[in-house]
């Protein structure tokens, strides 16, 4: 008897329901859900029609009124019938992280998904966090299309090896979507007035890499793509990848005739087809935006590619400026990596102008994890006010400077009177359970054991090898509650991969969405934030508040945590509060600093600023390969710490056996030094600029700089090299380090 057939393999799609938010999703019969929570102690709400549902979870989901109200609405605006819903419960608020819930769907049915939980105040610890969702489903043909972002008015397959011309109008939104992975998608677009005229103006890359700075322009303030006038046509809105082309031709007869492949379609050819209607002349290669198409350009000037970073129902959103003609193909080519050797579809939307879609590129915390956009913090409605000069930082948007005056002018605000800055992107991580303070002693060099009650402590997070994954800061909360603040999204996988390892029953829970933050730095912060804040009588007040040290209370009646704490080698103060209270609190520092000369700070100033102080920023003093001493930041390894921690052996070897050591250099001159400039003595180089800027407090170009340890001495003289490291040599000397402040008399004062 023939072996029965192997059953047809499962799709498996992955979603994420956001902590707090309705996630809306529609299964068929048969479908199986699988439902992680991942950092644990996180109930969700789950409605579907009546009986439409089978597996793992409690009847009845109305103890959370409005989490189950949300969901409805968000039902209801699917065309569900919220009279006739069935309510669950998955997990409970003690649940262990990992938890799974499973179930089916007996019918078609359109599932709502809630993690449970409201706004967590600044001195709490139950931020609501996101359930992951895997649904297997019957796999479908290759090339479904995601769903629409909106009602499209063009619904475009362009099939695998082809390609297709259309219009679009002023304003209206073009998605281009790579549907199953790995596919690379030329682009063209033409001014439609100048074509009926008789002109050919089209997206012109050379222009548009001179103009925008940049090899690809990406959403935010330099997203425009231009034609050889100089002139907009598109801007690119969103970018779930951040990979592409604007160097190639798009692929060629020449191309394949050059490679022994003659007669190999092409996308040069394809475009030459679909263009001829509208009257655009045949080009032998045609100048295109290669969208999804992998290319580098090496240390030795050759261009190389590889397969596309992009994953299936990846895009890029643009806006017509003008009225277009345009063109996108799938590529043609199966000859080597460009399409992973596999051409396959491509799909485009276009969506009216009427319609609103945020700015942003996709963030992946890990390799495997759901993309997600730049988001804006709960400041933004103030700051994007105040400027337009935003650029995209760890998933948020950010200010770089102020249009009322700049970065020099902000610098000297926070120097000398007070400045008021958006760091909102700090990763936060609640850590509680009986083991929390283990875990925490068991994953930073400092010793935890140490750490009071309303304390706040720097230290380095690091891997085994000794390299370092982060710095931050720890709060202690309580006898068991910590809050791990830091720059880095991996650090909650890291603490709870950790966590599981050792047994600990411990939970670490991002409450990033749920905290957001402002510094107020500068010799008047305390002046300005004094009587803002109310304490409650077992609180230190805010004038009582010592370095390193928090307090909890109320700025114009919004619960906050303030801590003495900051970036800028000044004193000063960082205020936490709940995103929906951070315009609140925005508005009272304002009104209250105005008499002071408070001034808001962007990031170019804050740069100038901690680099004047000595403070590590991440990529540039650190990373995996770097130590803490060699970043500087040896005071935060404490060699009196007993207790083994991630990495301690290792630390322990490097601080008896140096090799290389972070300084500070004095510049000569006034020319520009930067981030990985080399450094030398004679024709060796011994070394590295981690930054660098011109102080305007010093009135001298200042750097830190990690040397080999035979050089590290104060006093000795190095050369900073520029163009090939050997042609042209800048004078600099070791110096101490902070460069501004080094006794931190200001901070403590």
């Amino acid at each position: 008897m023939d072996a029965m057939p192997d059953p047809q393999p499962r799709r498996v799609t992955t979603l994420v329901a956001r902590g707090g938010e309705p996630l809306v999703f529609g299964l068929s019969a048969g479908d199986r859900c699988r439902v992680l929570d991942a950092e644990g102690r996180q109930p969700g709400l789950l409605f579907a029609a009546e009986g439409a549902l089978v597996g793992d979870f409690t009847p009845s989901a109305e103890d959370d009124a409005d989490a189950a109200a949300a969901a409805k609405a968000a039902l209801a605006a699917r065309g569900v019938d919220v009279s006739r819903l069935a309510g669950f419960r998955l997990f409970s608020t003690d649940g262990a992280p990992g938890t799974v819930a499973a179930f089916e769907a007996t019918a078609d049915a359109v599932v709502a998904l809630t993690p449970a939980g409201s706004a967590m105040a600044p001195d709490e610890q139950t931020p609501p966090t996101d359930l992951r969702v895997e649904i297997a489903t019957d796999a479908p043909p290759r090339g479904a299309a995601p769903p629409p972002l909106a009602e499209p008015k063009l619904d475009l397959r362009v099939r695998a090896a082809t390609a297709e011309a259309y219009r679009v109008k002023a304003g209206d939104y073009i998605q281009i979507i790579d549907v199953d992975g790995k596919q690379c998608s030329d682009f063209l677009a033409f001014d439609a007035a100048a074509l009926e005229n008789g002109e050919e103006f089209g997206l012109d890359p050379t222009v548009t890499r001179t103009l925008m700075a940049t090899a690809n322009p990406g959403p935010g303030l330099h997203s425009k793509y231009f034609d050889a006038r100089l002139t907009p046509l598109v801007e690119i809105v969103r970018d779930t990848v951040g990979r592409h082309d604007a160097f190639l031709l798009a692929c060629n007869t020449k191309y394949y005739d050059d490679l022994g492949y003659p007669g190999h379609d092409n996308c040069t050819d394809n475009f030459n087809r679909a263009l001829k209607p509208y009257g655009v002349a045949p080009k032998a290669g045609w100048p295109a935006i290669n969208f999804f198409y992998n290319t580098f350009v090496g240390p030795d000037d050759s261009i190389g590619m590889d397969e596309p970073w992009s994953r299936p129902g990846d895009y890029v959103l643009l806006r017509a400026l003008t009225d277009l003609v345009c063109a996108s193909s799938s590529c043609a080519d199966d000859i080597d990596p460009a399409n992973g050797w596999e051409p396959t579809d491509v799909h485009v939307r276009v969506y009216d102008s009427s319609e609103t879609f945020s700015r942003g590129i996709a963030h992946r915390m890990t390799p495997d994890a759901e993309p997600r956009l730049t988001r804006e913090s709960g400041f933004h409605p103030r700051t994007s006010a105040l400027t337009r000069t935003f650029v995209e930082y760890r998933g948020f948007w950010l200010a770089d400077c102020y249009s009322a005056e700049g970065p020099i002018a902000e610098y000297w605000a926070a120097r000398e009177r007070a400045a008021i800055m958006d760091l909102s992107p700090l990763r936060k991580f609640e850590v509680l359970g009986p083991d929390a303070e283990t875990l925490m002693q068991l994953a930073v060099t400092r010793n935890m054991k140490k750490l009071a009650v309303g304390q706040v402590v720097y230290t380095a997070m690091c891997y085994e090898h000794g390299g370092m994954i982060d710095d931050g800061t720890v709060f202690r909360l309580g006898e068991q509650n910590f809050r791990w603040i830091c720059g880095e999204d991996y650090c909650g996988v890291h603490l709870r991969e950790l966590a599981a390892k050792h047994g600990l029953k411990v939970w670490v829970k991002s409450s990033t969405d749920q905290l957001h933050n402002v510094a107020l730095q500068g010799p008047r912060s305390r002046d300005i934030l004094a009587p803002l804040v109310v304490t409650p009588p077992h609180q230190p007040t805010l004038a009582e508040l010592k370095w390193f040290r928090f307090t909890v209370g109320r700025i114009a009646g919004a619960p906050v945590l303030v801590s003495r704490t900051g970036y800028t080698g000044e004193l000063g103060y960082e205020i936490w509060c709940h995103p929906e209270r951070a315009p609140e609190i925005w508005d009272a520092i304002m009104a209250a600093g105005e008499p002071h000369g408070v001034a808001p700070l962007g990031l170019k100033a804050l740069d100038m600023l901690r680099i004047e102080a000595g403070l590590a920023f991440s990529g540039y003093e650190f990373c995996d390969q770097t130590d803490p001493f060699e970043a500087g930041i040896g005071f935060a390894v404490p060699a009196e710490k007993a207790d083994p921690y991630v990495g301690s052996e290792a630390l322990a070897r490097r601080r008896a056996n140096p090799s290389k050591k972070l300084v500070g250099l004095d510049v000569t001159g006034a020319e520009h030094i930067g981030h990985g400039d080399c450094v030398h003595v004679g024709r060796a180089q011994i070394g590295v600029v981690t930054s660098a800027t011109r102080s305007p407090v010093l009135g001298k170009t200042i750097a830190l700089a990690r040397l080999d340890v035979t050089y590290a001495e104060l006093g000795t003289a190095v050369e900073i090299g520029k163009l090939d490291g050997q042609q042209k040599r800048i004078s600099a000397t070791v110096v101490r380090f902070p460069h501004y402040d080094p006794d931190k008399a200001r901070v403590r004062a």
